[in-house]
């Protein structure tokens, strides 16, 4: 759980994994973008169900830095045993803290909402609920909408690591992670290296929920950030920053 304080200060660090790895003039679009809808992405939940990872607010911020973190640990590791580097930091960054860029729902409607039901939170652990609003896209394609929609350019290691992070788990990938042609197979790991990243870090977060003593506990109580006080409070926060 995260104060206001500490959610902006994430955010501030998130903010500087785009200035230190990403270069201009792509750079300051994403600085843009990102400073335009941050009091929606710093408080947003990674997932709707706490068993599944990070569904908090300030969740999502969390879990892509994690990811990208992770990410740049695994480039090592794939180096280390001599693994072909053939996509650069940059790619593996922008790949990673965009690969979940589709949660924010649109520019006019966020795709999770507090919980309002009781029972849904005590017994399913959903302290999120979805928004119907939006038109239905799957994560990864909205991520990908997002960003050409915002005129953010992507090299195509990026948007094939963003549109496959999910690996096998999603039928759709099967094209890409399954096949008997060399010449139709990934031209780079960078999708199967983000994959990993997002599946460490998933499983990372989940099990510092499941460890935590408190799982029962969280469910039977509001989000004490979901408040209307708490989100003001933020905002003014915000308000002095950017």
């Amino acid at each position: 759980m995260y104060t206001p304080e500490q959610i902006v200060e994430n955010y501030t660090k998130f903010l500087a994994l785009i200035d230190k790895h990403i270069s201009e003039p792509r750079k300051q679009q994403l600085l843009d973008f990102y400073n335009t809808y941050a009091d929606r992405i710093s408080t947003m939940p990674a997932s709707s169900k706490e068993h599944h990872h990070n569904a908090f607010v300030g969740g999502y911020i969390d879990h892509v830095m994690r990811v990208a973190n992770i990410a740049l640990n695994l480039k090592e590791v794939w180096n280390a045993f001599d693994g072909v580097e053939n996509y650069t930091t940059e790619e593996l960054i922008f790949s990673a803290i965009n690969h979940d860029l589709g949660k924010m729902g649109t520019a006019e409607h966020e795709m999770y909402l507090p919980n309002d039901s009781e029972w849904h939170r005590k017994n399913q652990g959903a302290m999120f609920k979805m928004n119907s609003a939006p038109d239905f896209m799957p994560i990864q394609d909205r991520s990908l909408f997002l960003l050409q929609q915002h005129n953010i350019p992507m090299s195509m290691n990026e948007w094939i690591a963003i549109k496959t992070h999910d690996g096998l788990y999603d039928d759709a990938n099967k094209a890409y992670y399954i096949s008997y042609d060399p010449g139709s197979k990934l031209k780079t790991h960078l999708p199967i290296l983000l994959h990993h990243a997002d599946m460490m870090a998933a499983r990372i977060e989940y099990e510092a929920w499941a460890n935590s003593g408190q799982k029962r506990e969280s469910v039977k109580k509001e989000n004490p950030l979901a408040t209307k006080a708490s989100t003001d409070e933020l905002k003014d926060i915000f308000g002095n920053l950017f």
